[in-house]
């Protein structure tokens, strides 16, 4: 009786080797459904992006070269099975979990699941360049793209400014975009919300500071490149302010940091105040021709809001809490630069 078990079962071990053969090489269907239940090399959730007009055969290689397939041929041929034989597929960003079958992988495709809407957000931005490469991380166009338009005074004409001014247009926040957006269409777009920010209620609080849009973001911009504390930013732009309407030099270091092009400096040497540009706030009255960085809402509105008072100095706390000291009298302020650059001398810090 155990002799015939065992009979029955070595035949049904080489029935199934059989099948197995057959079904890869009789019944090449078979092997390509196996096939589609095959797990992605990839261990993380994978971004992927297909340009667009992106050519299938592109699309193969990239998803190769991005780890999440391992073979170009044997996939392409996975896709063929499916049916998939467009030249072309669907932009977007597709997302894959880790562990993704190759069977979902090419569903996504074949549907066009891609998320076409990204969101995209610039904040911490000095330079055109840096908010052109903030703006297009997340979406097909390039930084160069972005760069081309605003800097070319024609094109930003259209939206009422100079490719000097064009960033204080760019208000710091989350958007939503299509991923495959024109250029010309994003800034459109950032044109909308910029025009969204300025309610009649803060165009007549600018309008009241006999300032324009502009102005009150160049000079918001100089707040926030002398402090961190929000708290303390209103009373900073009132000083700035003061010295506006006496037509006194606003004298802010932060704009000689920009023409040098360097914001880690402590401290500010003499000869930094004789520089020649534009710039340069110690030899030129009134406001820069242009913002020093991209100011968000809040210090906007700290400008809008500044704090009334008598201070036309301040100097930053010989404690280094990040607070200022401030003074209503030069004398009162050479006390406060002489405890600060003290502060300064103790800690060997001299640039």
């Amino acid at each position: 009786m155990k002799k015939k078990s065992s009979k029955i079962a070595v035949i049904l071990i080489v029935l199934a080797v059989i099948i197995g053969i057959a079904s890869v090489f009789v019944y090449p269907k078979a092997s390509m459904y196996f096939y589609g239940k095959k797990t992605s090399p990839i261990t993380k959730d994978t971004d992927f992006y297909v340009k667009t007009d992106a050519l299938f055969s592109e699309v193969m290689q990239n998803l190769k070269a991005n780890g999440i397939i391992d073979n170009v041929d044997n996939f392409s041929e996975y896709a063929a099975f499916r049916n998939l034989k467009q030249s072309t597929l669907e932009a977007g960003k597709y997302s894959f979990p880790k562990a993704v079958t190759y069977s979902t992988i090419l569903e996504n495709l074949r549907q066009g699941n891609g998320e076409r809407e990204v969101q995209i957000t610039f904040n911490n931005a000095r330079t055109k360049k840096e908010v052109a490469e903030k703006i297009a991380v997340n979406l097909e166009l390039t930084a160069e793209d972005i760069l081309q338009r605003i800097t070319d005074e024609k094109f930003t004409s259209k939206y009422g400014f100079t490719p000097t001014t064009i960033n204080t247009m760019f208000i710091p926040n989350t958007y939503n975009a299509y991923w495959d957006i024109s250029a010309d269409d994003l800034i459109a777009k950032l044109a909308k919300e910029y025009k969204r920010f300025w309610t009649p209620a803060r165009k007549a609080k600018a309008k009241a500071m006999n300032m324009s849009q502009t102005e009150v973001s160049i000079l918001a911009s100089i707040v926030l490149s002398e402090t961190i504390k929000m708290d303390e930013a209103p009373k900073i732009a009132g000083v700035y302010v003061n010295r506006l309407k006496r037509g006194i030099p606003l004298d802010a270091d932060p704009t000689l940091k920009w023409i040098l092009g360097n914001f880690e400096i402590k401290r500010i040497l003499n000869k930094d105040k004789e520089l020649d540009s534009p710039y340069n706030t110690y030899k030129n009255r009134g406001l820069p021709p242009g913002p020093i960085y991209i100011p968000s809402e809040q210090y906007i509105d700290a400008v809008l809001n500044y704090e009334k008072h008598e201070y036309i100095f301040f100097c930053a706390k010989e404690d280094f809490s990040g607070y200022s000291n401030f003074a209503k009298t030069n004398r009162q302020h050479e006390i406060n630069a002489r405890k600060y650059h003290k502060a300064l001398n103790e800690r060997n810090i001299y640039r």
